[in-house]
């Protein structure tokens, strides 16, 4: 999956709990799957993040 996937589902999910539209029983497995994508979408930052600090150290 990509970053940017990543973020289209989270919004989605977001828009879907704000909208009041989300059923009780499916709130937990809507929370649950954004979580993972948090998590996801932060490694692949931090990935991201250390990826440039290699190439601005070793440009210098």
């Amino acid at each position: 999956m990509k970053y940017e996937e990543a973020i289209e589902k989270l919004e989605a999910i977001a828009r879907e709990l704000e909208g009041g539209t989300v059923p009780v029983d499916e709130m937990s497995a809507k929370l649950q799957a954004a979580e993972g994508l948090i998590k996801f979408c932060k490694e692949k930052l931090q990935s991201v993040e250390e990826k440039i600090e290699d190439i601005l150290e070793n440009n210098s």
